[in-house]
């Protein structure tokens, strides 16, 4: 994986995995302390129909399931861990899915939007660090270059 790549991953990766690990922070202390709730946490009426009474369980799970897999993918890239594309993966999707589960129950947030597009921005570079995309695949005139038959996964059909 190139250099830049590599380094855009380690920090998009470490950038929400800190926002989702103070998120859950904030979303249980404010579930905790009454007081706080209303100025740290959403409205308890996004919760009516969801299998939660209160947002301490839903931070927990963005800490554990989103910002946890994202620390991994960071750190993984940070230091070249041969598995880190598909802690990147990971990372990514979780990020994806943790919004379109939160886009059911709370109504629609300029965040969900960033965080959407942070996910699929985690994805897209996966893609290209592992030369799954290619951005000189693309002419200048906006057709696209025939697959060589002498690639490896072109032979094999």
């Amino acid at each position: 994986m190139n250099r830049g790549i590599r380094l855009t991953l380690v920090a998009v990766t470490g950038f929400v995995a800190l926002t989702a690990f103070l998120g859950g922070a904030v979303l249980i202390m404010g579930s905790l302390s009454p007081g706080l709730g209303s100025v740290l946490v959403p409205p308890a009426d996004y919760l009516r129909g969801s299998p939660f009474s209160g947002y301490a369980v839903p931070g927990l799970v963005l800490m554990l399931l989103v910002g946890g897999p994202q620390a991994v993918a960071s750190i993984g890239c940070g230091v070249r861990w041969p598995w880190a594309p598909a802690a990147c993966a990971a990372a990514g999707f979780s990020c994806l899915i943790w919004i379109f589960v939160q886009m059911i129950y709370i109504p629609f947030s300029p965040l969900q939007a960033v965080y959407f597009a942070f996910g699929m921005l985690e994805l897209g570079l996966l893609l290209l660090g592992m030369g799954v995309l290619h951005p000189a695949g693309v002419l200048r005139h906006g057709s696209v270059r025939r697959a060589s038959t002498r690639h490896p996964v072109m032979r094999a059909r």
